[in-house]
């Protein structure tokens, strides 16, 4: 549900917001956003944008607020929608603020709200960190699949760039979100051409911005490391066509099948169809296997338990379900069904709850720190030669300093 205020002041803009937020209208509209002087202001993390973009919080949950004219403000919110309808990994639009007494063409005369995304940072704090070295493969990793997943849904996005997303831990791997929209386009499908074309700006892009950041530590351009979007896009080509081939099988050899699906499962995609066609030789399928958005385990933990996570941070959530469901021993599927209920109410929402506990943690991102623990207790396990108990593993992971993943 959206609501759309409209007031009769010359100062006073269009809004349109959409349910279960707030209306943006003791903000003030009236002058231009590098003009504020809020209370709710606040100064988080965010790349270089051409725009400019501020953070408020509010009751309901913190917010960017970007301006732009009128044309490309409302292309992206509607990209932005749409994007949202295809689950894809984007920024949750929440509003879009049109000034009507500003030129449609001048920056101001619009702004795009979406939702904060929260535990998150920019590239420059994530590439000019001490620990960049043990994350550089985990971020390029992570860069590549989420252009397979835009292009796999047929986003064009036609400005990516290191500003243009947010990154956020995941387990032991990194999460990254696309941010900015306003040049996007969405088809029911991309040619070959516009995926190369797409790559081809996002390596140019990713060169000057670790140009920039060299630049920012006083190194010289042989320094910077502006290799980095040709890694990215050799890893895209080969996630590409890991999840589009289509082989053929013998008839005999339908457990290829299985064995492919449970691969594209594990890097995270889900399978929405798969097409079994006869090959020119009579004896063979060709398989063509439709692959959906890469979050298959954090669907599956929220069909499961309710648990909301990121995707990497999922797949390790649903380890540790997998865990107390064998200490129950056999289990029958509706069995299972009321253990993951018990495991939610008897193992996972208490820790969680120490996690958010100011006296007991030092971490912003609870669901992270239960990765994190989940990781450690394993390690533990490991050196023991035997399980180890919650209570005990969590006890020696505070003392230890809460060893484990993402690093500090």
């Amino acid at each position: 549900m959206q609501r759309t205020t409209t007031m009769q002041s010359m100062a006073t803009p269009h809004v349109v917001v959409r349910g279960g937020n707030p209306d943006f209208l003791d903000l003030p509209w009236d002058l231009s956003l590098g003009d504020w002087q809020h209370p709710r202001r606040l100064l988080l993390p965010k790349g270089i944008s051409r725009h400019e973009v501020q953070f408020y919080g509010y009751e309901a949950g913190t917010y960017a607020i970007k301006e732009l004219p009128l044309k490309p403000a409302r292309h992206e919110y509607a990209v932005l929608r749409e994007l949202e309808t295809m689950d894809a990994p984007a920024v949750k639009p929440v509003g879009l603020v049109e000034r009507p007494w500003v030129d449609p063409q001048s920056e101001g005369a619009a702004a795009v709200i979406t939702r904060y995304l929260d535990y998150s940072f920019s590239y420059r704090e994530l590439l000019s960190g001490p620990g960049f070295g043990e994350r550089r493969n985990q971020m390029l990793d992570a860069f590549a699949s989420l252009l397979v997943e835009l292009h796999l849904i047929g986003c064009y996005w036609g400005d990516c760039s290191l500003s243009n997303v947010l990154y956020r831990y995941d387990a032991d791997a990194i999460e990254v979100t696309m941010v900015d929209a306003e040049t996007s386009e969405i088809h029911p499908s991309l040619t070959g051409g516009q995926r190369e074309n797409d790559i081809e700006i996002m390596v140019t892009n990713v060169a000057g911005g670790m140009s920039d950041i060299a630049a920012s530590q006083g190194k010289d351009l042989e320094q910077a490391d502006i290799t980095l979007g040709e890694d990215i896009a050799a890893r895209y080509r080969s996630l590409w066509d890991e999840v589009t081939s289509a082989p053929a099988i013998g008839l005999n050899e339908q457990y290829l099948i299985t064995e492919r699906i449970n691969r594209l499962n594990e890097l995270g995609f889900e399978i929405t169809d798969l097409e079994l066609v006869p090959d020119a030789d009579a004896h063979r399928l060709r398989t063509h296997i439709t692959v959906a958005g890469r979050n298959y385990h954090s669907r599956r933990l929220r069909e499961l338990t309710g648990v909301e996570a990121a995707e990497n941070q999922a797949r390790q959530i649903l380890s540790d379900l997998r865990y107390y469901e064998a200490a129950q021993g056999r289990l029958t599927a509706t069995q299972k069904s009321v253990a993951a209920v018990r495991w939610r109410v008897e193992v996972f929402e208490p820790l969680l709850e120490r996690l958010r506990d100011p006296e007991d943690r030092r971490t912003e991102d609870p669901v992270q720190a239960y990765t994190d623990f989940l990781h450690h207790r394993y390690l533990m396990s490991t050196d023991a030669g035997r399980d180890i108990p919650n209570e005990e593993a969590y006890a020696r992971w505070l003392a230890a300093g809460q060893p484990g993943y993402p690093a500090a």
